[in-house]
């Protein structure tokens, strides 16, 4: 697990580019920004980029995020190649887009033209991007921040069963038989966006709240939560669910970007503990999206076993931090301190969990770059 925190001698005497006109040039790529507006090409271009929910048009609007939206493109060729929407606050700006990957060179790109047009600005904040090594000559932070659990998904679902480890193989059919015999009512469906059925979306999120529960642990569904979701998933998902008795026992509430999946909730009834259903149903679901034409399964946060027993593979997600200079660094500490103490918090949490040590020592590493 990488900790990196880089700051660069830079004084708020060094004064940005002139004021940036709408659109700026950048080693021969078109850089441009919509103020307060978000273009109707914006939606497809998104879900042509990065075909991620967390990076959409639909999820900022069931979440009721879309007012003051500003609009970062970077073209080459006339080619959108980079399309980031962003909230500023002041002196801050936040980008919305999560869950996507993004390299040193459009990150620095992207601060270098923000940082020129908009001169008040001070610092930078991306949440949940997946970037390897931070490149750039700006102070910044950057900390693991969450995991995104992936499955590529085969042509067929014989082809992703025949994957599977003997365990795992063994263990769904043993225990899809072991229910149908046992339970002759036992039955599953899946629905799609405005088919949905609202009652079913509840039904899910009460039996992951009361496993929440018993574990004391606090659920994220409340009210609000539920509400969002259900607009989500009536516009753009996907919910599996099972029954006995006509009684929902367990359920997975997906929604959909492109061809990609994202797993939000995925529940059972503990009465039926004992036949798996829960690892059994998220099992059926992923054949589903397969049979969708699916390329993409994302378990999303959690390292639970099962997930990669079911052949995700781990991608770590980073927060990053940038800053105008070395002392805007410090002027915004309130923000910097909590981005650290979350960061280091997670990372001591992380290593103590880890029965394998898998990161080794806790280190911080301070790098300043040389002046060219």
């Amino acid at each position: 697990m990488k900790t990196e925190t880089m700051m660069e001698n830079k004084s708020d005497a060094d004064t940005p580019l002139s004021e940036a006109d709408n659109l700026i040039e950048s080693d021969k790529i078109l850089v441009s920004f919509y103020q307060n507006e978000i273009p109707d090409f914006v939606e497809t271009e998104l879900e042509r980029l990065y075909a991620n929910i967390f990076a959409s048009i639909v999820k900022l609007k069931s979440e009721d995020r879309l007012h003051d939206v500003n609009v970062y493109i970077a073209r080459k060729n006339s080619k959108v190649q980079t399309l980031l929407l962003f909230h500023q606050n002041k002196g801050r700006i936040e980008v919305l887009n999560e869950v996507i990957k993004l390299n040193s060179e459009d990150i620095y790109r992207f601060v270098e033209a923000v940082f020129t047009k908009y001169k008040a600005v001070t610092a930078i904040s991306f949440h949940a991007i997946q970037i390897g090594i931070v490149d750039i000559t700006y102070p910044y932070q950057k900390f693991d921040y969450l995991e995104d659990i992936v499955l590529s998904l085969p042509d067929t679902p014989e082809a992703y069963f025949s994957n599977l480890g003997k365990n795992m193989r063994n263990s769904i059919k043993r225990y899809q038989k072991k229910i149908d015999q046992d339970f002759p009512s036992y039955h599953y469906e899946f629905y799609e966006d405005a088919g949905i059925r609202e009652q079913h979306v509840r039904d899910i999120i009460v039996l992951s709240s009361a496993r929440m529960a018993h574990k004391k642990k606090i659920s994220l569904h409340d009210d609000k939560k539920t509400e969002q979701l259900l607009r989500l998933v009536k516009t753009s998902g996907l919910v599996s669910v099972a029954t006995i008795e006509g009684k929902v026992c367990a359920g997975v509430i997906c929604s959909r970007s492109g061809n990609n999946y994202f797993m939000h909730v995925v529940a059972h009834d503990p009465r039926y503990d004992d036949y798996r259903l829960g690892k059994l149903f998220c099992y059926r679901t992923i054949c589903q999206c397969i049979r969708r034409d699916g390329k993409e399964f994302h378990f999303l946060w959690g390292r639970n076993e099962y997930k990669y027993k079911l052949l995700g593979v781990h991608r770590e997600l980073n927060r990053v931090a940038v800053y105008r200079s070395r002392m805007q660094f410090f002027r915004n500490g309130d923000m910097a301190l909590k981005i650290a103490f979350k960061g280091y918090g997670r990372l001591i949490k992380r290593w103590l969990l880890d029965k394998n040590r898998l990161y080794g020592k806790l280190a911080v590493k301070l790098v300043t770059p040389s002046k060219t």
